[in-house]
């Protein structure tokens, strides 16, 4: 997935399941490195609790004219360092200094692209 437009989108929409079976839709930074999605989070937040229950997950680029949504499963993870680079280089943001997150890969299963 080397598209341009994944490495200049500043957010993602992400679609997690709560237990109860309704959905729960948030923007969140993000990066992709070797075909893996990577974004971190508050491990109290109602996303990090839902993919812990269930790791199914939908992933959509802002971008609702051009869409790119991606599907799969999340999975906690200790930050590679390519991973690290990537987020250094998107936001300025170093995830091995925030001890508040923690990061979650994505393996994607499945790529829509609309149009």
């Amino acid at each position: 997935m080397s598209d341009e437009r994944i490495a200049k989108a500043p957010n993602i929409w992400m679609a997690t399941v709560r237990p109860n079976g309704t959905p729960h839709l948030v923007p969140i930074w993000f990066v992709v490195v070797d075909e893996k999605w990577y974004f971190a989070t508050d491990p109290k937040s109602v996303k990090a609790r839902n993919l812990q229950h269930n790791p199914a997950i939908a992933i959509s680029l802002e971008d609702g004219t051009n869409p790119l949504v991606v599907e799969g499963n999340a999975k906690i993870v200790k930050p590679t360092k390519k991973v690290v680079e990537a987020f250094l280089k998107k936001y300025d943001w170093d995830v091995n200094d925030d001890d508040d997150y923690i990061l979650f890969e994505v393996t994607v299963k499945r790529k829509v692209l609309g149009n």
